[in-house]
């Protein structure tokens, strides 16, 4: 502007008819407001003079034309830029040089936009949907099989296993029977209904049973002490004649002795040693 003023502030040169700068209410002519007060171009390292645009970001200036991308060059006037490492990008620069692929479609997910985040690798919100409906995942409870994300409802239609007994998805875990697949907790005996996951069993008629109820439902009885024969109680025994013994029960009825591996005699129900039977 020009003065009617009376001097410069600084160097008390007449003002009148001069261009001048206003600071603090007092009046400055052109040259001492630029050497006091001008800020230096972070660009071109040249004092910003009071009558070029300065431009300002985070406490540093630039002139006008200045003001531009550190990599294409192109003027960040006015535009969206974006800052790194103290340089100013335009977001396509920024973008090529920062910003993160897309995991589905590989393209660039742009500064400012809504991406997802999921075990390291980024989505566009718009690609981060089901493989098999195609409906955004969002933050909703997913499954991942072969790279490709799905919901749990299409995951369990396409991939789960159902239960062989209770005819219901089994989420995690499970135990195969033959080729089968049960719950845990489905796969049970079926006498006493104790779970039989990680535990001995016996199949019978394609159906499991613990062994304390096999024994009692199909295993055969001593001739001696009547108590079932199961390999948990030992695993010799004797047969003769449709009747069997435990090997510690095979003994002769009179005097005891063990028959394991002896011979032995007949009478009516009852064996006995060689001696017994001929005294």
């Amino acid at each position: 502007m020009t003065s009617n003023r009376t001097d410069c502030h600084y160097c008390l040169q007449s003002l009148r008819g001069r261009k001048y700068a206003l600071r603090e209410e007092n009046a400055y002519c052109v040259t001492c407001y630029d050497s006091l007060f001008a800020n230096p171009c972070e660009e071109c390292k040249q004092p910003i003079e009071c009558d070029s645009k300065d431009l300002a970001y985070k406490g540093r200036h630039w002139h006008e034309g200045c003001f531009k991308c550190a990599k294409c060059s192109r003027s960040l006037v006015e535009k969206p830029f974006a800052a790194k490492d103290e340089l100013l990008l335009c977001t396509e620069c920024y973008s090529d040089e920062y910003s993160s692929k897309c995991f589905h479609c590989q393209k660039t997910i742009m500064p400012g936009s809504r991406k997802m985040e999921f075990k390291g690798s980024f989505w566009h919100e718009s690609c981060f949907v089901c493989q098999y409906c195609r409906q955004p995942l969002g933050t909703k409870p997913l499954i991942t099989k072969d790279n490709e994300n799905y919901c749990v409802p299409c995951f369990e239609k396409q991939f789960a296993h159902h239960c062989y007994c209770c005819k219901k998805v089994i989420t995690s875990g499970g135990v195969s029977y033959h080729d089968q697949p049960w719950h845990k907790e489905c796969f049970v005996c079926v006498g006493c209904k104790t779970q039989l996951s990680g535990q001995r069993f016996i199949s019978k008629d394609e159906y499991p049973h613990c062994v304390d109820c096999f024994s009692k439902l199909y295993a055969k009885k001593c001739a001696a002490c009547k108590k079932p024969i199961t390999a948990s109680g030992g695993a010799k025994f004797i047969s003769f004649e449709e009747r069997q013994w435990h090997g510690e029960c095979f003994n002769c009825a009179k005097c005891s002795v063990s028959l394991v591996g002896q011979g032995f005699l007949t009478r009516q129900d009852d064996v006995l040693c060689h001696e017994c039977g001929c005294a």
